[in-house]
């Protein structure tokens, strides 16, 4: 008897500024006037998607003492953006990265509890860490907190916050629809928690949202990272979009459920991607390397090999051979706030293998960069496209994809009106959303307390 299909997770990631926007387009709009995140959200929920997520970065990244170009307009709040979509939308999810070194669990708590309420349920939370010092700097706590710790202080951190979201509970509140709703018990809200990282007590002022929580992602790809989803979180993102790479991630996280007590059904697992689109395959496979010609400038090339080298390439030729001298591997890094410094963990090897490869090929800096840099997940046709993500999906490499287009805002307009018709033909797709709440999107149960509360009432 055959496996039933699997159906398909499709989101779309509004990306932060960066190195992926073709800025040369002219259709490429502004990161950050709120007409580019209507048309976004607009579009991704006229295709039906799951949700919208946005990134989140609390520092202009640097290179060399300077700001790096590609980041001068930085990125609105992600508060104020979710709450702002939640009025101009009505099924799409809305998730927001907000950081658990650099924040409190009564304030993250109450703001995700009322965007929940703001948008009917539509609430998502995607916890991450931060390592560095330098964004610390932006913050009270500065950089003072040791990298080994801070998965524990996010532990504690997303742990006393589903403690806040608890701590209303379905008997202590009653409707009059003379006076609306008011408190039976003067309990209501009340918490205390003793940690190693927070010692907090008082009353919750938000009550059990439509969600019961927000729904919890995380984003970490370490062993303490896939532990951290497996024991809490109710979808995981992944970077591997590939069968081999992403089947290896999805079979590791989803077998760590089982000591948490959880089903495999109870974390999503979602790959980012990428897509270039075309009438043909060939003709999306040229676009493919012409957009990745416009991603990477000769400016971006250096600044790129300069994450691995750790010193200043600008005198070098973008357009000429690598280096000779070899990477600075002193932990004084020229790049400040970048994901990528933690990317390349012996810059010695990477430099040599670089050279091996752009040996062999006649590679120039900038093909390098070009070369091995984040090519696109699917190109192709829309019916290639439409078979490789189902592909992927029937074969568990992943639950579904975060989609992330080379152009904002515009950039999801051709996957919404050519690939996603073709998944909904195969049945793969909703082709309607399936209820109010982003848990009724991604089939997620209701938490564990708000069922025990709901079982204790019936």
């Amino acid at each position: 008897m055959s496996k039933p299909l699997k159906q398909i997770h499709l989101a779309a990631h509004f990306p932060g500024v960066n190195n992926t926007t073709v800025w040369s387009d002219p259709a490429a709009g502004s990161h950050i006037e709120f007409s580019s995140f209507v048309h976004f959200a607009r579009t991704a929920e006229r295709a039906k998607f799951d949700f919208l997520f946005l990134a989140e970065g609390l520092r202009l990244r640097e290179q060399g003492g300077h700001l790096y170009d590609l980041d001068v307009v930085g990125r609105p709040d992600t508060f104020t953006v979710l709450a702002a979509l939640a009025g101009v939308t009505e099924h799409l999810g809305l998730t927001g990265t907000i950081n658990s070194t650099f924040n409190e669990p009564y304030e993250v708590a109450r703001q995700f509890a009322s965007l929940d309420h703001l948008s009917g349920g539509r609430s998502a939370w995607n916890v991450v860490t931060s390592w560095d010092a330098f964004t610390g700097e932006n913050f009270r706590r500065g950089g003072f907190l040791p990298q080994e710790e801070r998965y524990s202080r996010a532990k504690e951190f997303l742990a006393t916050a589903n403690e806040l979201f608890d701590s209303w509970h379905g008997d202590e509140i009653v409707a009059d629809q003379a006076t609306g709703v008011f408190l039976r018990d003067a309990k209501a809200g009340s918490f205390v928690h003793t940690g190693q990282h927070f010692d907090i007590h008082g009353q919750f002022n938000v009550p059990r949202s439509p969600q019961g929580r927000p729904v919890v992602f995380q984003a970490g790809d370490s062993d303490e990272g896939r532990e951290f989803a497996a024991a809490g979180a109710d979808a995981i993102f992944s970077r591997y979009a590939t069968l081999e790479a992403g089947r290896a991630f999805y079979t590791d996280v989803k077998n760590r459920l089982a000591k948490y007590g959880r089903r495999h059904d109870q974390l999503l697992i979602l790959p980012a991607a990428t897509f270039v689109l075309g009438d043909t395959d060939a003709e999306a496979q040229e676009q493919a390397r012409e957009v990745r010609r416009r991603q990477v400038s000769g400016a971006t090339a250096l600044k790129h090999l300069e994450f691995v080298w750790n010193r200043d390439l600008s005198s070098y030729d973008p357009e000429g051979p690598l280096p000779d001298i070899d990477p600075d591997i002193s932990d004084d890094h020229i790049a400040k706030g970048r994901a990528q410094v933690r990317m390349y963990r012996d810059p010695l090897a990477t430099a040599r293998e670089w050279r091996e490869l752009a040996a062999a090929n006649g590679w120039s800096i900038r093909d390098l960069v070009i070369n091995t840099g984040n090519r696109q997940n699917f190109v192709g046709s829309p019916a290639t496209v439409a078979r490789r993500i189902n592909d992927l999906v029937q074969a568990d490499a992943g639950d579904g994809f975060i989609l992330v287009p080379h152009l904002t805002p515009s950039g999801l307009d051709v996957f919404a009106d050519t690939v996603v018709p073709l998944l909904q033909e195969q049945g793969v797709f909703r082709t309607e959303y399936q209820g109010p709440t982003l848990r009724h999107q991604l089939g997620l149960d209701l938490p564990e307390a708000v069922r025990d509360e709901q079982r204790a009432a019936s």
